[in-house]
């Protein structure tokens, strides 16, 4: 593996986008999320995702990634392993995460809000 993998740490909003362009893979093994914003935002980027099977992250991911136990090194690899080496697949993971990353586009909170203040 050696230089396949860039753990970069904090990245400022504006370098958000073009390092998730350059990415290959995003692996996302987060103990705890709120939500899970940078899985939507990697899969709105066009990269494929791996993320933890715990909190809302299954949810946010839907079937649109590979969910992991966090704390299993050997399966985060054998995740990561499978999308770099299956060119099919990996495309398919992009093409899910579009859809995915679709659902929780704005202009779609707004309708389901505007929906519930009409039937009040």
């Amino acid at each position: 593996m050696g230089t396949d993998i860039i753990i970069t740490g904090y990245i400022d909003e504006e370098d958000k986008i073009p390092i998730y362009k350059l990415a290959q893979i995003f692996v996302f093994p987060s103990l705890y999320e709120g939500f899970g914003m940078p899985v939507l935002e990697a899969m709105a980027a066009g990269v494929p995702v791996v993320t933890s099977n715990v909190s809302s992250l299954p949810e946010v991911a839907g079937d649109a990634a590979i969910l992991v136990d966090p704390l299993n090194e050997d399966e985060i690899f054998e995740a990561y392993k499978k999308i770099r080496n299956d060119s099919n697949y990996r495309e398919e993971m992009i093409l899910k995460g579009y859809e995915q990353a679709k659902k929780y586009q704005w202009k779609n909170s707004v309708e389901v809000l505007e929906k519930v203040y009409e039937k009040m």
